[in-house]
């Protein structure tokens, strides 16, 4: 099933939560910058990385603190060097599928991701993350539950659209 909501990423329960972000794991938007702040240390802490991640990648960490999902998934999706990409993005959105897959998560939540100050706009992300996601839950058992979180109603009607066009639309 995939949904569309309007809430707050740091506050929607799931068994991972996406976080978009770069090759040393910093956020990419305030929106993900605040699941730093109700993770707290307990998931700051895993946030070091002995060398950079590579632009498509996903990996896998604890949650921690208030963070209503046990594992964040984060997508990487631009370096110094390489900035956001319709390319870049998709890679890390499969990334991060195979990765819900492979850890066998259940539920999902994820934010438009590769959005942002002079990155791509909302329709560009829906219409990258959204063909991606209804072929990999056409083929995978995980994860059985997608929901996109959005920070506006016209965020939600650009995801919505998306869907529609995909004839994954469920509610």
């Amino acid at each position: 099933m995939i949904r569309v909501v309007v809430d707050d990423l740091a506050f929607l329960a799931a068994a991972a939560v996406v976080r978009p972000a770069t090759t040393r794991l910093d956020p990419t938007t305030p929106a993900v910058r605040r699941l730093e702040t109700v993770g707290g240390t307990a998931f700051t802490r895993g946030l070091h990385v002995q060398k950079e991640l590579a632009v498509g990648a996903a990996v896998v960490t604890a949650g921690g603190g208030d963070l209503p999902a046990e594992f964040v998934i984060h997508a990487v999706i631009q370096s110094d060097t390489e900035p956001v990409t319709r390319d870049g993005v998709a890679r890390a959105w499969r990334s991060t599928l195979e990765q819900a897959q492979e850890w066998e998560f259940t539920t999902l939540t994820v934010p438009p991701i590769g959005t942002g100050a002079g990155n791509l706009s909302v329709e560009d992300a829906a219409d990258i993350m959204v063909p991606i996601l209804k072929t990999h839950l056409g083929n995978a058992a995980f994860p059985a539950s997608v929901s996109i979180v959005v920070e506006t109603p016209e965020e939600r009607d650009a995801f919505e659209a998306a869907l529609r066009r995909s004839g994954a639309a469920e509610s």
